[in-house]
């Protein structure tokens, strides 16, 4: 019986990723309410559970009466056989006696494992919340260890826990593979009085700053600094910055030599372009700047206080101030939280081509 105990302690080890003294310690504490239970007349101190791992040793004891006699309670021992635990033992004296774990029947053995399924519970969800908690709002490395056929769920390993990354949260066109190393933002933990989740993706913005200021020391400082980031996730992001050292150009710092830093995070957002906007307090100078590559004439916010702005620009730049299917206009709206209406400079008369592209959140 030892053997196939010690068998079942080790796959629930491996299972749940405890270390094997404090899984010990939740089976003896498991046995002695098994124990109790079953002899409820019995004091806790009455009790003895061993168990060793290295030498396979599992034992159960209790404190028993010696009886000259036939005993008629369960917490009693015959003398005849109380002195072959210990000689010299007397009638009415107490006797440490081994007990046969076969004893305890079905119902306190499944109340035994109802107790250690409760405890490995609590273990896993504390694990899980103090590996997680400092991770909210950052990225983690994470590998990619399942990949579901036709853009299913993704299962990816951090920290020898699993974690899964679903469809809607992955890029758009990325082909993820099994033992392939990635980033995601960990967006928060949910359910955490029971059984806590994770919340992983690759699609929030939160994603974009994280590499950022992973790739560009100046961020990192806190000498450049990200007013604002929108992002159509594989597609299209743009991101206002500005510096807080005049000795230090913000844009220049994010593209980095030779477009070295940019293109780190470029390569890890599977190929996502990015436009690095320089941020201005001027509302009409940062939505001018968001609509880049475009050209912009002029910018006109709205009179009555609305966040809104009427922008012209040439004939020849209006599908690519508005972008493929108004991309390029709903970023510039999302990064300024201003409702955007783009015109050509000579209009035709019988077509007016406007996009308003409408108010977004800004992160700030």
């Amino acid at each position: 019986m030892n053997e196939g105990f010690f068998e079942a302690l080790a796959a629930l080890e491996c299972e749940n990723s405890v270390e094997q003294q404090l899984l010990v310690e939740k089976v003896e504490a498991a046995m002695l309410k098994a124990m109790k239970k079953a002899y409820p007349y019995s004091e806790e101190e009455d009790f003895r559970i061993e168990i060793d791992p290295g030498t396979h040793q599992f034992a159960l004891w209790m404190q028993k009466t010696a009886v000259d006699g036939t005993p008629n309670t369960p917490y009693e021992v015959s003398l005849a056989e109380a002195r072959l635990i210990d000689p010299n033992v007397q009638d009415g004296d107490s006797v440490e006696c081994r007990l046969d774990p076969s004893e305890f029947g079905r119902s306190i053995a499944q109340f035994a494992k109802q107790s250690i399924r409760g405890d490995l519970r609590a273990i896993s969800r504390e694990q899980m919340l103090q590996k997680f908690e400092s991770k909210e709002d950052q990225i983690i490395s994470v590998q990619v260890t399942q990949v579901e056929p036709g853009h299913g769920p993704v299962t990816v390993e951090y920290d020898k826990t699993e974690l899964y990354l679903s469809s809607k949260e992955q890029i758009p066109g990325e082909t993820l593979v099994e033992g392939q190393m990635i980033k995601v933002y960990v967006t928060g933990i949910v359910n955490k009085a029971k059984k806590p989740v994770v919340r992983i993706s690759r699609v929030d913005r939160g994603l974009v700053r994280r590499l950022f200021e992973l790739a560009v020391p100046e961020i990192h400082d806190g000498v450049v600094e990200i007013r604002s980031i929108a992002r159509e996730a594989g597609f299209r992001s743009k991101i206002a910055v500005c510096s807080l050292d005049p000795n230090v150009d913000a844009v220049g710092a994010c593209i980095g030599p030779h477009r070295s830093r940019i293109e780190t995070v470029v390569r890890e957002l599977h190929g996502e372009k990015i436009d690095i906007i320089p941020y201005s307090e001027d509302p009409e100078e940062f939505i001018t700047r968001a609509l880049a590559p475009a050209t912009v004439i002029s910018t006109t916010l709205a009179e009555d206080g609305v966040r809104a702005a009427t922008v012209i620009v040439p004939n020849q730049q209006l599908s690519l101030a508005i972008g493929n299917k108004g991309q390029n206009a709903k970023l510039a709206a999302k990064l300024t939280g201003y409702k955007i209406d783009i015109r050509p400079e000579y209009p035709d008369p019988e077509k007016v081509e406007t996009v308003p592209a409408r108010e977004a959140d800004t992160e700030e």
